[in-house]
């Protein structure tokens, strides 16, 4: 998937979630990329957010600590 595609999609996370309290929406964004974001892609997106953070949203890089390591095979 592109870095542009990744990052607008974390993003329209972010902003569903923007209405709730900080830290529930930051742990929202967290289990939602968790559970529904294939290994592939969420192994992109920590790799984007370690390079080019700033390309996230302020509640999606606070999400990114908490988004579930991809299982080693």
């Amino acid at each position: 998937m592109s870095p542009d595609k990744l990052a607008y999609m974390a993003n329209q996370i972010a902003t569903f979630f923007r209405h709730a309290p900080r830290e529930e929406a930051v742990s929202s964004i967290a289990e939602h990329i968790s559970n529904f974001w294939e290994p592939r892609m969420r192994s992109q997106f920590f790799d984007l957010l370690a390079r080019e953070k700033e390309r996230f949203d302020p509640l999606v890089q606070d999400a990114g600590q908490q988004v579930r390591p991809i299982a080693e095979a």
